[in-house]
């Protein structure tokens, strides 16, 4: 009897964010923590900026990942607090190494601002293994033009990080891990083979079969495949899919707010430096998101 490739299937549910944004969570969830090294996945959009609505988040701390924006529609600016700059577009990357800790804001450019321009976001954070959650951070941009791309008539695949079907992204990652974007035609097939411990693929829009399971996977769910088995991918029309995964940590990981650590007392210490003011600040920017009173305490991953 031949094994099913899929282990679970995940509908998190859409989260309304305030003033029109949306988001989908896919990690960490109650069913799913993470999935190799990645510890954090949020669609967001696909929104309309209507009238003066616009994308400002205010500048933020993170401790102990890597966050990583891929964009599919609009354009987002990204600000830090060592003084990286960067505008990012659909299909380029932009690869921010928090470690010891950084501070940054995401805002709609001004030359978008009241276009009503689409904005559509899938954004992720990856843990840092244990020897590099205290490394210094650091900011790297990559332009779509630079990433890896295998194509056919009905299928396109983006190597954003890591390695996937012979293809070695540029990215510098801390772990060996697979991030991808898969787009598929109609009736457009794809292997994704079972090279890494731990894989999932989040349905960024349209609907695929995965061969020997029954149910058809839509757009907003994530579905983490069984170690060792690869899964053949047809869609039913025009699809487009996020791979991920890699290999898991022997060391659980704790999450508060924006903050991940193998320590719970790191945890406590980077709350303690957010509110004190210790952490350096956005150049240019004056505000700031305060630490969430109502984010419960330090969890496991």
């Amino acid at each position: 009897m031949s094994t099913s490739p899929v282990a679970q299937v995940i509908s998190p549910p859409l989260r309304d964010l305030g003033d029109g944004f949306t988001v989908r969570r896919a990690l960490p969830g109650v069913q799913r923590r993470m999935v190799g090294p990645f510890i954090f996945c949020d669609e967001l959009g696909p929104v309309t900026l209507a009238g003066d609505q616009a994308l400002d988040v205010r500048p933020h701390p993170h401790i102990g990942l890597a966050t990583v924006t891929h964009l599919i529609a609009g354009a987002i600016d990204h600000r830090d607090s060592l003084g990286s700059v960067q505008t990012i577009r659909p299909g380029a990357v932009n690869w921010m190494t928090a470690g010891r800790g950084i501070v940054h804001s995401e805002r709609t450019p001004a030359d978008v601002r009241g276009s009503g321009a689409v904005l559509h976001a899938m954004q992720l954070w990856v843990a840092l293994p244990v020897e590099c959650e205290e490394m210094a951070p650091a900011f790297d941009h990559y332009p779509a033009e630079v990433l890896p791309v295998v194509s056919t008539d009905s299928m396109r695949l983006t190597v954003l990080a890591g390695r996937c079907d012979g293809l070695v992204s540029p990215v510098v990652t801390q772990s060996e891990l697979v991030l991808a974007e898969c787009v598929l035609g109609a009736g457009g097939q794809y292997l994704f083979a079972a090279d890494q411990q731990e894989r999932a693929i989040y349905v960024i829009s349209g609907s695929v079969r995965i061969a020997g399971h029954d149910a058809v996977l839509t757009a907003g769910q994530l579905i983490v495949l069984q170690t060792g088995v690869p899964a053949m991918l047809t869609a039913d029309g025009e699809a487009r899919l996020m791979l991920l995964g890699g290999a898991p940590f022997p060391e659980r990981r704790m999450v508060f707010w924006n903050f991940v650590s193998s320590r719970a007392e790191r945890i406590e210490q980077a709350k303690a430096d957010w509110r004190a003011g210790r952490f350096d600040p956005v150049p240019g920017e004056s505000e700031w998101i305060p630490l969430p009173d109502d984010v419960p305490g330090a969890r496991l991953a």
